[in-house]
């Protein structure tokens, strides 16, 4: 909710439980996280179909209110492999969304072709964009403060790392007394 404030944006919650229910994900199931999936061109926290649902989630509220383009943040340089992330899956939900609905939708995913890295110095520009990065939460053990050790963490620690900025989460967390001064994710 913070972060939708910050932006000036309505907030509103949709429950996807039935992502649970299909299971096959260490991200939202039992399994551990760390653990090799089935198919092993995935890593474990695969969730199958997550970013198509919420493609066509928006897309019927798009439809509703009469827009044309909905905002994906997807990245295929930095996805984990994940093929709902690439830009195929992407251009294939912005034809099966158009025909199925009989409307022209645009699907932008700014960041396809962006490194975390990147995707740090251009939010660095943005004030907002940071301290919604405070209040975002990516780590896979749903933890706060962040585990660390999960691909999640690592990944964004990497692209603060490389960037040369501090993680605004992790500085929340410090400041927060919830982490020691000197804790580094990926550890």
């Amino acid at each position: 909710m913070k972060i939708a404030q910050l932006a000036d944006v309505p907030y509103q919650v949709f429950t996807t439980n039935l992502l649970k229910h299909i299971g096959d994900s260490a991200l939202i199931g039992d399994g551990d996280i760390s653990a090799k999936h089935r198919n092993p061109n995935l890593p474990a926290s695969f969730v199958p179909g997550r970013n198509i649902l919420f493609l066509t989630i928006a897309g019927m509220i798009a439809y509703k209110r009469g827009i044309q383009n909905i905002v994906i943040g997807v990245s295929q340089a930095d996805s984990s492999g994940y093929p709902d992330c690439r830009e195929d899956t992407i251009s294939a939900m912005e034809a099966a969304l158009s025909f199925g609905m009989d409307t022209k939708f645009y699907i932008q995913a700014p960041f396809m072709f962006f490194t975390k890295k990147e995707e740090v110095i251009l939010a660095n520009i943005f004030p907002n964009c940071m301290k919604a990065l405070a209040l975002s939460h990516t780590c896979y053990e749903g933890k706060f403060p962040p585990c660390g050790k999960c691909a999640s963490c690592v990944l964004r620690a990497k692209g603060f790392s490389e960037a040369g900025i501090p993680d605004p989460l992790i500085e929340r967390a410090k400041n927060e007394g919830k982490l020691q001064k000197s804790f580094k994710t990926n550890r």
